[in-house]
């Protein structure tokens, strides 16, 4: 009560001083006005600088002089008259001598208007029709129209360690799956991508299958392998390989069952082959010709082919075969550039290559392989972050090693076959964790 005793008292005094002519006036009493928010602040604009403009914040259509004409106007054909009347004589010779300005004529006749609709109608499909020409004439090099394409899916399968991997690096020119001696290698289902002339062969490697003793599939718990024969029967042409130099020193009669059971029925929508690869291991190659005999009575090969996925014996005859089964079909693929997501499929298979090289026993499969980061730097270079974890603790320190010698080995012959891949500048940083 007392503040607003003296609040009256300050604005009585105020308003007996303004209305006394012979005291000077007293400035505005702006500090009670701001100090109480219950009276608005009428006099001050904060939006206003002190020359009477706005500011910056604050749009005023008074401060800008739009001029009249301003206003849109249609839009009058800007092309060449030169190059319209040579269109005119291509298209109407009848009117060669018939061709004048009429901008000041205003009134036509109806047949006129429809004669020179239909002539507008010719002319804008006689210039659609050119530059659609144009445009599938001027083809780069390498690019081939999407009507004269081919394309054909190759699966490839068959038991651990047949030389799977090796055969599809080979055949697509680069790495893009890993290959090791050890079995299992491949997890999941790589592609890879050949393209020559104005055919498109996309070959899938798959992980190694067997067959129980009943002749079924087996149960796997990891579902990567029930993924690969729930898409066996989805591809083209499936390709089914075994090592054949094993089979002769050490013959195993899980890959005669799968062998068998895979050429017993044919299937109509889909051309099986029968690749024996690893020919350069053995010694006699009449012991060839006895296997060959030996699955020549399975109905569903319609070929049979004898390679070397490693060192490409054989490989030039496969590969003219499957551009010879290619159908009419638009690519699936790029041909010219690698989609950032087989990038970073290449750069996992990579590091996990050189992790079945140098870590032993059942460590390497027990690993869970992550991509963390995949990141472009302004110089062109390519920062790659990639996370092993492992289940155990001693796992982790095999994988470490002494002062992580190991894990710099790894990351060192990763680091230089994805320059060599990817023909730049790349950051590999690999980091070992504790699940």
């Amino acid at each position: 009560m007392k503040a607003f005793r003296s609040l009256r008292l300050l604005i009585s005094i105020s308003r007996t001083s303004t209305t006394t002519p012979r005291c000077k006036p007293h400035p505005p009493h702006t500090f009670l006005r701001r100090f109480y928010s219950a009276q608005p602040n009428l006099d001050e604009p904060t939006s206003v600088n002190g020359d009477g403009t706005t500011g910056d914040s604050v749009f005023d259509s008074n401060q800008y002089s739009i001029p009249e004409d301003s206003v849109k106007k249609p839009k009058q054909p800007n092309w060449d008259k030169g190059y319209r009347e040579r269109v005119q004589r291509e298209l109407f010779p009848e009117d060669k001598g018939k061709l004048k300005e009429s901008s000041d004529e205003e009134e036509e006749s109806s047949e006129d208007e429809e004669e020179s609709v239909d002539r507008s109608r010719i002319l804008a499909k006689a210039l659609l029709e050119a530059a659609l020409d144009s445009a599938d004439d001027e083809l780069g090099e390498g690019e081939v129209r999407e009507e004269d394409q081919k394309s054909l899916n190759v699966g490839i399968i068959g038991p651990p360690n047949a030389g799977k991997s090796s055969l599809t690096n080979f055949m697509v020119g680069t790495k893009v799956a890993a290959a090791s001696r050890k079995t299992n290698t491949t997890t999941h289902e790589v592609l890879g991508v050949l393209t020559k002339g104005d055919t498109q062969v996309c070959f899938f490697d798959t992980p190694g299958l067997m067959l129980k003793k009943s002749g079924y599939g087996y149960k796997d718990i990891k579902a990567r392998v029930q993924n690969a024969w729930t898409s066996v029967d989805l591809f083209d042409v499936l390709i089914v390989m075994f090592d054949v130099h094993r089979h002769l020193t050490c013959p195993d009669s899980r890959v005669v069952r799968l062998i068998t059971y895979m050429g017993e029925e044919a299937n109509p929508k889909q051309k099986r082959i029968l690749c024996m690869n690893k020919v350069d291991l053995v010694e006699k190659k009449k012991d060839l010709l006895k296997v060959a005999e030996e699955f020549q009575n399975l109905p569903a090969y319609e070929r049979y082919f004898m390679i070397s996925g490693l060192k490409g014996s054989g490989v030039k005859d496969l590969s003219q075969y499957l551009m010879d089964q290619a159908v009419k079909k638009p690519w699936e693929e790029d041909p010219f550039t690698m989609s950032e997501e087989v990038m970073k499929n290449i750069s996992l298979e990579v590091v996990r290559e050189r992790l079945l090289d140098h870590v032993h026993q059942e460590v390497p499969y027990g690993v869970e392989h992550r991509l963390v980061d995949w990141r472009e730097q302004r110089d062109g270079s390519l920062r790659i972050e990639q996370h092993l974890i492992t289940p155990k603790l001693s796992q982790r320190k095999i994988l470490v090693g002494k002062g992580g010698a190991k894990i710099g080995r790894i990351g060192i012959e990763a680091n230089e076959e994805l320059r060599r891949i990817m023909n730049r500048k790349v950051h590999l940083i690999l980091k070992v964790l504790l699940k």
